[in-house]
């Protein structure tokens, strides 16, 4: 096991200490190298958080104790049976990425719903109950995600900061109501024989605000730099990786950039990794900032599908669907009436 965070390298994912963000001795200090750190990679390395090593530990055992059952026990907790939740587990290369099957599975979650939420009544997909096994995985998940909420709350913060708005200004606009998804993922070990070309997840972005990844000590996590070429994530538990997604991409008009990254496990066992999705409230319009200076000009190249997040307007929730539907387009048609949403970008 890693036993502390590597240092910065030319490179590499710069580190940033949040303690003196979260006691609020040096906000603005923490919201310059945040700053600089989106503007420039669009991921960092997040130390200083507070949360409980044991929360992780704890959520690792029994993910892997879940994902070590036979498929066909796995199978009763099938995203198909949770409907148009999208909650529950999914097979090895059950979900796709520009159209290429996965070499992991995963457990979909996400907040807690009520049945008689009015998104839940609606059948508004993403909206609902989680689907876990019996026993401690739900608990500790839910734990986790309890633990996280007050980390990206003060990110948050600390990136308005850097863009010269009022520190509360995300909870005020964006994230009063913010839409909270979570995975666990499993990347089993590469056979010798294994397809070179095979991804664990291919070349993609995230979809809102912040991803807030937790990862064994494994490794596989490769970054898209400006350059066009990759670099490996160190594998470090207890040191959260975060970067920016599409909607912040978007709110800045490039300023900020949401980065290309890819997994591949050649580790020789199996991988976890645990990202949180901290997004725009659902109903959300993400429309660009005013802010001073001119925006960079969109680099078409930066990204592999070609696509443009600032070429698309609507509510967050329509994006994020019809980027989901994509991911699992047999999920969407069996639970999702009439035709597919409009496709972002």
């Amino acid at each position: 096991m890693t036993t502390g965070p590597a240092p910065d390298a030319p490179g590499s994912l710069a580190l940033v200490d949040i303690g003196p963000l979260l006691d609020g001795s040096d906000v603005p200090g923490v919201a310059r190298q945040i700053d600089a750190a989106c503007r420039s990679l669009g991921f960092f390395r997040v130390t200083g958080h507070g949360i409980d090593p044991a929360l992780l530990g704890n959520l690792d055992r029994l993910a892997r104790e879940f994902f070590d059952l036979p498929d066909d026990v796995k199978q009763r907790y099938a995203m198909a049976r949770a409907g148009s939740a999208w909650r529950g587990w999914f097979p090895v290369r059950g979900e796709l990425t520009s159209g290429v099957p996965d070499r992991k599975e995963g457990l979909y979650v996400g907040l807690e719903h009520p049945a008689d939420h009015p998104r839940v009544l609606a059948g508004t997909p993403l909206h609902g109950a989680n689907l876990f096994p019996p026993g401690g995985l739900g608990p500790a998940v839910l734990a986790w995600l309890d633990a996280l909420r007050p980390v990206a709350d003060a990110i948050l913060r600390a990136v308005a900061v850097g863009l010269g708005l009022p520190p509360g200004w995300f909870a005020e606009h964006l994230t009063g109501d913010p839409t909270v998804l979570f995975r666990v993922f499993h990347y089993p070990a590469l056979a010798d024989n294994a397809d070179a070309a095979e991804w664990g997840v291919g070349e993609h972005t995230d979809y809102g605000i912040l991803t807030l990844l937790a990862q064994d000590d494994l490794g596989g996590l490769q970054v898209r730099t400006p350059a066009g070429t990759w670099i490996e994530v160190p594998a470090e538990p207890g040191v959260l990786v975060c970067n920016i997604g599409d909607m912040l991409d978007r709110l800045t008009e490039g300023r900020y950039r949401s980065t290309p990254h890819r997994v591949r496990n050649v580790s020789g066992r199996g991988r976890l990794s645990f990202p949180y999705f901290f997004d725009p409230s659902w109903d959300a319009e993400v429309t660009p900032l005013p802010l001073a200076g001119s925006p960079p000009a969109e680099d078409a190249g930066r990204r592999w599908d070609g696509a443009s997040v600032h070429a698309w307007t609507g509510r967050y929730g329509d994006y994020l669907s019809a980027k989901v539907a994509k991911v699992f387009p047999d999920l969407f048609a069996s639970v999702t009436p009439g035709p597919s949403p409009r496709r972002p970008g």
